[in-house]
């Protein structure tokens, strides 16, 4: 062997080494896994958003342009029917309206969520103020659809007459409302109960 020339000897790692290096590349694996996980959940909760967004427009535009006017009337009286004679239907509108804000303007935090998995303080917002809203969009769902059954069947005891044989197209509009609001109402237990399964650690 010449002066000039080279050896090169190769050191193996040590069992120190090698085991700290496992657990490194672990504990990143797990952590991808829980990122893609998350950002499914924000994905699906996405899209959930926007299609109770979409459901909650949908009830506050039917219920407030609904209105009938019976072809006949007398000399003293006009026979209509509009969704604010009724405070329960005036009520509906009014918190399907906050809903249908609140959804559009939760979108941009939903987003975040997808882009950012693992942030926390997004996803407690979300949940909290979906809470709200899907207790304040279910009492309105709720009082709305007696006063619609009312008006289907009415309440004999009660001597309350049904109106709906002789307004027709308004008893059909609040009733499409009204089933819009409800799967609103469903749309946002599902979105509550994906952001409890993001928040999950595990």
């Amino acid at each position: 062997m010449s002066k000039n020339e080279a050896t090169t000897i190769e050191i193996g790692e040590t069992s120190k080494e090698s085991k700290g290096k496992a657990p490194l590349l672990g504990a990143a694996h797990v952590e991808h896994a829980r990122a893609g996980y998350k950002r499914g959940v924000s994905i699906f909760d996405l899209i959930l958003r926007i299609s109770a967004a979409t459901a909650a427009l949908a009830a506050t535009v039917t219920m407030g342009t609904t209105e009938q006017t019976l072809p006949f009337f007398t000399q003293f009286f006009q026979f209509q029917a509009s969704y604010d004679d009724l405070p329960s239907f005036t009520f509906f509108v009014i918190a399907m309206s906050i809903a249908t804000g609140y959804l559009v303007l939760s979108v941009p935090f939903s987003i975040v969520c997808v882009a950012r998995p693992l942030l926390t303080a997004p996803r407690l917002l979300l949940i909290l103020c979906d809470t709200l809203t899907l207790t304040l969009t279910t009492s309105a769902a709720a009082s709305s659809a007696a006063i619609v059954y009312l008006a289907h069947n009415g309440n004999s005891d009660a001597n309350w007459l049904a109106i709906c044989q002789q307004f027709g197209d308004f008893c059909r509009r609040t009733s499409g409302a009204v089933v819009a609001s409800f799967v609103a109402v469903a749309l946002l237990i599902f979105m509550v109960v994906l952001s409890a399964l993001g928040l999950r650690k595990h």
